[in-house]
């Protein structure tokens, strides 16, 4: 690290949606958590107090927008305003898994776009940086007026797959049309061919027909995506890709948000589904219960996300950790 600008000029501030993530890129990075507490007043407003001082200080505030994600977006906002008060030198916000970005255009009349509006939340509340994992559409970038590095987590699931499935037949399938690029690259990386799950709904009121673009018959599929909100769309994928011969079916997400549907946990809807496993990346917690669960698997991106901390604080280039 050049001098004077290795971790013990940064510091590293945990709001509370991800603190064993945010436990972990400290671990890496040899630097403690910033003493702060990030609570609630009785009628449930953020209070937030930072006990140390952090004057003329580099800080990365870690904290993923999942559920509840007004909270913890919350959180975010005021921790920034008050590192700004406080006259930190520069302010980043590490936002492992960025909320709001489903709603990235108008697709309809009389709709908004809220990653957009989230977007100037955060430069209005301080940042002068963003560190995200996997945005949900790319094109979010440029709805900051601030840098921001888009991380991606295909070096961790690239590095899984290889050890776990070396010398298989594999087949990387994108479980729609918008995912085609992801799948594509991990395909190339993995030197295995691809394929596409084209849904349609036939009409109103009538399910989804899925289509298999691509010969899947006797392969293990591999699915990736960004996300898993209920499940729904990689269950019935992961049935479509066995129906057409697939000898094994695994999913790859970044963000397990893991939402229940119908009163019915996401987790639990793989536990009955075909699917061998879902895999997710640690940039959300996952809940207690699910944690448990044998279909779930979780890879940790703290060394990524930790490395990128460091060569930002040092000025360094965070492209060529994908090189």
């Amino acid at each position: 690290m050049d001098e004077g600008l290795g971790p013990d000029t940064m510091k590293l501030l945990s709001c509370n949606a991800n603190r064993p993530l945010a436990a972990n890129i400290a671990d890496y990075l040899d630097a403690p958590l910033t003493d702060a507490e990030v609570k609630n007043f009785a009628d449930n407003e953020v209070f937030v107090r930072i006990n140390e001082n952090v004057r003329g200080e580099d800080v990365f505030v870690i904290q993923s927008t999942s559920y509840p994600a007004n909270d913890n977006l919350m959180e975010l906002l005021i921790c920034m305003d008050a590192l700004r008060r406080a006259s930190a030198r520069r302010i980043t916000a590490v936002i492992p898994y960025f909320g709001y970005a489903r709603q990235d255009r108008k697709t309809d009349g009389r709709t908004p776009i809220s990653a957009k509006l989230v977007a100037n939340l955060i430069c209005t509340a301080g940042a002068d940086r963003v560190l995200t994992m996997d945005l949900h559409a790319g094109q979010i970038q440029g709805f900051f007026d601030i840098p921001t590095d888009n991380m991606v987590a295909g070096p961790v699931i690239l590095k899984d797959i290889r050890d776990r499935y070396n010398g298989e037949k594999l087949m990387v399938v994108s479980p729609d049309v918008g995912g085609v690029v992801r799948a594509r690259g991990l395909a190339k990386r993995l030197g295995c061919d691809l394929a596409i799950v084209d849904k349609r709904r036939p009409e109103a009121g009538k399910s989804e027909v899925m289509n298999i673009i691509g010969d899947v018959k006797d392969r293990r599929c591999i699915m990736i995506d960004d996300m898993c909100d209920s499940g729904g769309t990689l269950c019935n994928a992961a049935a479509a890709l066995k129906d057409k011969g697939a000898t094994a079916v695994s999913a790859y997400v970044t963000h397990g948000v893991l939402s229940p549907k119908d009163n019915k946990r996401a987790v639990k809807r793989i536990e009955e589904s075909v699917l061998d496993e879902l895999v997710i990346c640690d940039t959300i917690q996952p809940r207690d219960e699910d944690a448990k669960s044998k279909s779930l698997r979780v890879l940790p991106v703290a060394p990524l996300l930790g490395e990128a901390i460091r060569r930002i604080a040092n000025e360094e280039s965070v492209s060529k950790l994908f090189d």
